[in-house]
């Protein structure tokens, strides 16, 4: 406590205040002070002296001036094409508009808005742990006051010489200190609890909204507003959440600390001391706010970067066989490292901004916040004439400057934590307008809009132009029948592959899809999936779960191996509809698959059935999955280019005779006998849908 800087005999106000800036300077920003010992702030006081002179002060900062005036100009001077330069400004131009991100009416409206997910009701756990946290922060406070209180007794006692004072003030906070670590610890378990209920929240939230109907679906294929959905929703929820509630923290235990000290001081050294130092808090908060507001859209676009990095990642794990026999290590090297580069260089200006700012930050909140306080403390004690110590005696003295200049420290401390937590505000500003914008999105794709960059209308004749609008089309659910009524059939991006497609299936008609590459035949079951959008005329076709979607390459879920069969039910939905095991063993038989039970032993076996499967063996798996279901309709987009003809043959007598009407895609020439009609696609917008008769056979052979 600098004791040694001061006698009893000879009472100092510099070496407290020596001591308070030594704390403001040596302390982080976000920590109360802790025990402060003699030799570290003799040592730290000789360091200040001797490295932060009027001369060095100034060196430092025409640096920091130059540093920055250099790295502005570097930046604008950077060697490129004009092609790539036009490029940058116009995704800086763009990323400006669209990541707006600051403390102003519109942070407040997002936060609002999620805070109403966050805490769902007034009676709730949420509101319980607020409860909690708000109790343990006004408890610290009144423990950091009764600290201070004890703390000079004893440091008086140590001074006077009384060893009977001595003894019962240490006695005193012997007896308080588990009361005191019990409080700190329920504030640490009240804030790490309420993190993770916020963040259990949002993500059921999100995800209830992100898996509805095709959402997961429409927002990577339909819509190009969010990339890299699972950034947001794993990094940026967990981001904000703990930012949320730190701010919460940070905001409300300095707002406590001042309201409690203000009160205290008022009665030491008057209000006028307190009502500067609030002044000052009110224009160094408004100055620094405004200062800080670049860093709510940087957040943004470093997280924006970051979830470009990690996708490149992926990619690279997705893709390495089809990678490997390219040989395109090299090649994605280059990616991966350029998409690294542009994270790393934007990090680097983050880090530069916020060395600048944390230069201003230090000096306006942390330093002239000390010398106002300086000020403030000094005023009773070098006034002579002060009445509140006209007639104290030392001991007095000595007992009022150290209670008045701690609880000045104090609140100090708490006015420099609030403008700095101006600092993480501005930072949660950024992961509160990606999560806003992901919840805007996600509403906007349920309700059936989306946005997309479309081809420019100077490219294609105005009348086609004004048809093309998603979702002006109409679906009609009706069982055991697919038509289309003039049906434009265009790709999300308004490129169209047929301009009116009518025709029309009922249950038990087989149709083979044929056509060359990019003709149109996934868009046709992308729109009778209800994937993509129609962009005019009418549909009608079974509710979506009476029509199936078997593709070349079939997914197998996360599971048992009756999971894979019975995909997506699950075990409570197989006995729901009375389906036994035995049943399942049949569907498994019928593909010639019955070894893989036996030799996994169990329907409840797990594995990484994506490896374990061959090829072909996931594409009777596939097909087993197709006879559990017994759907009305079935689209098979090569799924059985992998099976061996007499299996292939087999599973289409086998839907026939289930009721299973197919929609095929294949070039197998044994497959025309199981179907009765064709639909042709050229790929230059014409078709054809005529009955397969022998000539047609032959001409197709």
């Amino acid at each position: 406590m600098c004791i040694s800087l001061c006698s009893a005999r000879d009472l100092r106000p510099v070496s407290i205040s020596l001591c308070a800036l030594c704390v403001q300077l040596y302390a982080p920003a976000y920590s109360p002070p802790g025990p402060h010992s003699t030799g570290r702030c003799v040592r730290n006081m000789a360091t200040f002296s001797k490295y932060l002179t009027a001369k060095n002060s100034s060196v430092a900062v025409g640096a920091l001036l130059v540093l920055y005036l250099l790295k502005n100009r570097s930046r604008k001077a950077k060697p490129g094409s004009g092609k790539r330069d036009s490029e940058l400004v116009l995704s800086s131009e763009k990323d400006g508009r669209k990541d707006r991100a600051a403390v102003d009416r519109v942070f407040v409206g997002r936060i609002l808005r999620i805070l109403r997910v966050l805490v769902p009701r007034v009676f709730c756990m949420e509101t319980a742990y607020l409860v909690l946290i708000a109790s343990m922060l006004v408890a610290r406070t009144y423990c950091d006051v009764w600290m201070i209180q004890n703390g000079t007794m004893i440091e008086s006692a140590i001074i006077g010489r009384s060893t009977r004072d001595f003894k019962i003030c240490l006695f005193s906070f012997v007896k308080f200190m588990p009361l005191i670590a019990l409080v700190n610890n329920f504030l640490k378990f009240g804030l790490n609890e309420l993190k993770l209920r916020f963040r259990t929240k949002l993500t059921k939230s999100l995800y209830d909204q992100y898996l509805q109907g095709y959402t997961y679906y429409k927002m990577g294929n339909l819509d190009n507003r969010i990339a890299n959905a699972d950034q947001l929703l794993t990094q940026d929820v967990e981001k904000f959440c703990n930012s949320v509630v730190d701010l919460y923290s940070n905001i409300s235990k300095p707002l406590l600390d001042i309201g409690l000290y203000i009160f205290k001081l008022t009665s030491a050294i008057g209000a006028q001391g307190p009502a500067i130092m609030m002044s000052y808090l009110l224009i160094s908060g408004l100055f620094l706010t405004r200062l800080r507001r670049p860093i709510g859209r940087m957040t943004v676009t470093e997280q924006r970067y970051e979830g470009e990095y990690r996708y490149v990642n992926s990619r690279l794990i997705t893709n390495s066989e089809e990678i490997a026999f390219y040989n395109g290590n090299q090649r994605e090297k280059q990616t991966i490292h350029a998409t690294f580069k542009r994270l790393v260089d934007h990090l680097h200006s983050f880090i530069f901004f916020r060395f600048s700012m944390g230069f201003v930050d230090s000096i306006i909140a942390k330093y002239v916040a000390t010398v106002v306080g300086y000020l403030v403390v000094s005023r009773p004690f070098l006034d002579l004439s002060h009445p509140r110590h006209l007639h104290s005696t030392h001991s007095e003295l000595l007992e009022d400057y150290y209670q008045s200049g701690r609880m000045l420290l104090r609140m100090s401390q708490a006015l420099g934590r609030i403008v700095l937590a101006g600092r993480e505000m501005s930072r949660l500003s950024g992961f509160t307008a990606r999560i806003t914008e992901l919840m805007k999105v996600l509403k906007e794709l349920n309700a059936g809009k989306y946005e997309r960059t479309m081809v420019s209308l100077q490219d294609r004749d105005a009348d086609t132009a004004e048809k093309l609008v998603p979702g002006n089309g109409r679906i009609i659910n009706r069982d055991n029948i697919i038509k289309f009524e003039h049906t434009p059939l265009a790709t999300p991006n308004g490129d169209i592959l047929i301009r009116d497609l009518s025709f029309e299936v009922s249950s038990g008609t087989n149709v083979l899809v044929c056509g060359p590459n990019g003709c149109g035949k996934s868009s046709l079951f992308r729109v009778l999936g209800e994937l993509w959008p129609l962009f005019g005329g009418s549909l009608t076709k079974p509710e979506r779960g009476k029509l199936f979607y078997v593709p070349q390459r079939p997914y197998m879920t996360l599971g048992t191996l009756r999971d894979q069969v019975i995909y997506p039910d699950t075990y409570e939905d197989q006995k729901r509809k009375g389906i036994s095991d035995q049943v399942l063993k049949e569907y498994l038989d019928n593909v010639q698959l019955g070894h893989i039970l036996d030799r996994e032993g169990s329907w409840d076996m797990v594995q990484d059935w994506m490896d374990v499967l061959s090829g072909g063996e996931k594409q009777r798996m596939a097909m087993a999955r197709l006879f559990y279901h017994k759907p009305q309709f079935a689209i098979l987009d090569e799924c059985t280019s992998a099976v061996s003809v007499d299996v292939e043959d087999y599973i289409y007598s086998h839907c026939r005779t289930v009721g299973i009407t197919l929609f095929t895609v294949s070039h197998r020439k044994s497959l025309w006998k199981h179907h009765e009609v064709y639909l042709h696609m050229d790929g230059r917008g014409n078709y054809e849908f005529k009955p397969i008769t022998e000539e047609t056979v032959q001409f197709g052979s």
